[in-house]
């Protein structure tokens, strides 16, 4: 299992100088093995509380982070689709891909803030037919050189390699997109108790379809204030199916960072996940044939539909 840190590309701490710093930072700790930023374009003043409204865009900030660092992978947690023209997002994407040498893992989701969609004159309830609109040129953008849109082909120059999909959102949405496009599972805040039977139920979709497994990336917000505590919940985690857990935290400087990160790799430093037991665990429960919709109807996941 791998671990990943949410980097603030917002509010106070989404300074030049910090982001740098803090990406520097998780760029020299192996224990940390990629950075994700969050997606916002227009916050509402009565919805900007830890952040001042203040975000720094997400792919931008990406591009940034590829000339700041040579090992940590650069990740969106998630890119909400609909609030860019599709062949921009595939564009974007393929230029930090190619610029980054192959780091990014492009978490995706439909988003649910009503207000930063009519800021942006995007229809709310449309998001998610625009998000598969979305999905589909990605798709075809990476697969060939010659794409067509809307009757006209064009060259995709550069096709780097496709980046990991990690699709964000409740399960019955989620599952679907992330099976249609070969991609994994993001969700947000589900314990391991309730991650498991979405796991096996995703997985057992995969298997159907005689797809490989998903990865499945949880973003949640770990105990680092307890050592021993953090590295039981990363076995439960690891056991329960996922692949990489990201931690969520806010900070205000570097230096908090710095903490924050010595306490993740200390937690990380025995094994803490891809046990013998947790491998048997998965693979009795993807044996099982899906849990036939046990995993809860309201789990969460990076975005809402």
């Amino acid at each position: 299992m791998r671990l990943g840190v949410v980097l603030r590309n917002m509010g106070p701490a989404s300074t030049r100088e910090t982001i740098a710093a803090v990406a520097r930072l998780a760029d020299a700790t192996p224990a940390i093995a990629d950075l994700w930023v969050t997606d916002h374009l227009a916050i509402p003043p009565d919805d900007a509380e830890g952040s001042d409204g203040r975000y720094v865009e997400p792919l931008v900030t990406l591009a940034f982070l590829a000339a700041a660092t040579m090992r940590v992978g650069l990740g969106t947690s998630v890119l909400v689709l609909p609030y860019r023209p599709p062949f921009l997002i595939a564009k974007w994407v393929a230029s930090v891909q190619e610029l980054s040498g192959g780091r990014v893992m492009l978490g995706v989701g439909t988003g649910w803030m009503a207000p930063e969609f009519r800021a942006l004159g995007v229809d709310y309830r449309r998001r998610g037919a625009l998000s598969d609109v979305a999905l589909d040129l990605l798709d075809r953008c990476f697969a060939a050189d010659v794409v067509e849109a809307n009757g006209q082909p064009f060259l995709f120059r550069p096709r780097p390699s496709r980046p990991p999909l990690f699709v964000g959102g409740q399960p019955r949405f989620a599952f679907r997109r992330a099976l249609a496009h070969r991609g994994g599972w993001m969700p947000m805040g589900l314990a391991p108790d309730a991650l498991a039977p979405c796991v096996a139920e995703l997985r057992a979709a995969a298997a159907g379809r005689k797809l490989p497994p998903p990865e499945v990336a949880v973003l949640t917000a770990l105990p680092l204030e307890d050592v021993d505590r953090t590295r039981a919940l990363l076995v439960r985690y690891a056991e329960a199916g996922a692949t990489r857990v990201i931690h969520g935290a806010r900070y205000p400087d570097a230096d908090a960072f710095r903490t924050m990160i010595e306490r993740l790799a200390a937690a990380a430093s025995e094994d803490c996940g891809v046990s013998a037991r947790a491998a048997r665990g998965r693979a009795k429960r993807a044996g099982s044939g899906g849990l036939g919709g046990l995993c809860p109807p309201g789990a969460r996941g990076g975005a809402p539909r």
